[in-house]
């Protein structure tokens, strides 16, 4: 796999919150291989995936929130071929029917103790009859199926263990700079479209904690807070239901939004090319990609905070700005901003993304002005690949205790 054939399957578009929605299709992929209306279905989840499912808004649902929901309106109502956007368009009026199986105890929903990261498996039954679908790794990465206790289907998981590419920063500036993109830029339209349009529906109407508009309404005169804004704003929408699609990165719409949305916003205030939009894109969006391969998917660490950096990064990328700026704009955030806790999906994730962007905005400026932090200065080392991947495996391995006891905390009554 190269480059091209890794951003167009990684830049996918996807209809509300990631882990609600993977959740549903696992459930629509089960109900369909069932081939009939379940009378009972048990979810498996992993402790990440009830994190983040937890309290988002599932889009579709008029507001309904919470891992049954998304099982239910799933495994009745959605649609498995449309994979991340299994419940747009469904039956509004059939919701009913799915509030009054949620109230017969029909679902049962359980934690899968000792499963890091990624893991939906979701079990359906009619009468004498079963099957059951699981995803791992990634949000529509199905391993495994099942019909009748016969296994139908399986994918051994390291088959999409990062697909052998070789990701540095060096790397990514050269192909970001000098590669043959053309093939890309139908997905980065997509991307720039639809991530655009959500941030701003999100500062024209009133949604979740409105931290977008608030940005925007204290009068700033840093510039950057207005893309702090904007890039907030589309997260207010999606975590609170908005049914509007967006182009995810990290299998994250918050991560997709706060990669995307301030390199657009930047190149469009400063007319810069179509080309060179696109060029920058490529930059933020593998750059967050390599960031976040290391954290991985899911975790007790933000992925905004990597995001953020990136886009930053893409800013100074339009800019023309020296590898040595970019390197240290994106040390100098995670620095800085790294350790901020994921406690799931909700309204909250837009403040946390408008203060990593403004976090990622100042340690450009330090970078421009060269006053970046120095090997040996906490987690700092002596080139940017070594920085990211110590911070990998703080996340993964140092905040692994972290993410259990949040969990914790947030299933407590």
């Amino acid at each position: 796999m190269n480059y091209i054939e890794f951003l167009k399957e990684e830049l996918r578009p996807a209809f509300g919150c990631t882990e609600p929605i993977a959740i549903a299709y696992c459930a629509a992929k089960a109900r369909e291989v069932l081939g009939k209306e379940p009378d009972k279905i048990i979810a498996k989840l992993s402790g990440n995936i009830i994190k983040n499912a937890n309290s988002v808004k599932v889009p579709g649902t008029d507001g309904r929130k919470g891992i049954p929901i998304s099982v239910v309106a799933g495994a009745y109502l959605g649609d498995p071929s449309k994979k991340l956007e299994v419940l747009s368009n469904i039956k509004k009026e059939d919701l009913g029917k799915c509030d009054e199986i949620i109230e017969s105890n029909l679902v049962e929903v359980n934690l899968e103790p000792g499963i890091p990261g990624l893991y939906i498996e979701i079990q359906v039954y009619s009468k004498d009859e079963s099957a059951s679908v699981t995803i791992e790794d990634s949000h529509t990465n199905i391993v495994k199926i099942i019909k009748n206790g016969e296994l139908i289907y399986s994918k051994d998981i390291k088959e999409d263990q990062l697909k052998n590419l070789d990701l540095t920063f060096d790397k990514i500036y050269d192909f970001a700079k000098n590669g043959d993109i053309e093939d890309l830029k139908e997905t980065l339209d997509t991307q720039i479209n639809y991530n655009m349009s959500i941030s701003k529906e999100g500062l024209e109407n009133d949604w979740g904690a409105n931290i977008g508009s608030i940005i925007l309404g204290m009068g700033s005169r840093d510039y950057f807070d207005k893309l702090a804004a904007y890039a907030a704003a589309g997260s207010d929408a999606r975590m609170s239901g908005c049914e509007m699609p967006v182009v995810i990165n990290s299998g994250s719409g918050n991560q997709g939004i706060t990669t995307a949305v301030p390199v657009i916003i930047y190149a469009r205030d400063n007319n810069k090319s179509d080309e060179e939009l696109y060029r920058a894109l490529v930059f933020s969006n593998l750059l967050s990609l390599y960031m976040k391969d290391n954290i991985g998917k899911l975790s007790a660490y933000c992925g905004v905070v990597s995001a953020a950096a990136s886009s930053i990064a893409g800013v100074g990328f339009l800019n023309n700005e020296s590898t040595d700026v970019l390197e240290k704009t994106v040390s100098n955030a995670l620095a800085t901003g790294s350790g901020m806790l994921c406690d799931g999906a909700k309204a909250s994730c837009a403040s946390k993304i408008a203060l990593s962007i403004r976090n990622a905005a100042l340690s450009y400026k330090q970078a421009q002005s060269e006053n970046s932090f120095e090997y040996g200065d906490g987690i700092v080392k002596e080139d940017l690949d070594k920085t990211i991947s110590t911070v990998g495996t703080i996340a993964r391995k140092g905040m692994k205790t972290t993410d259990e006891v949040v969990l914790t905390e947030m299933l407590k009554k």
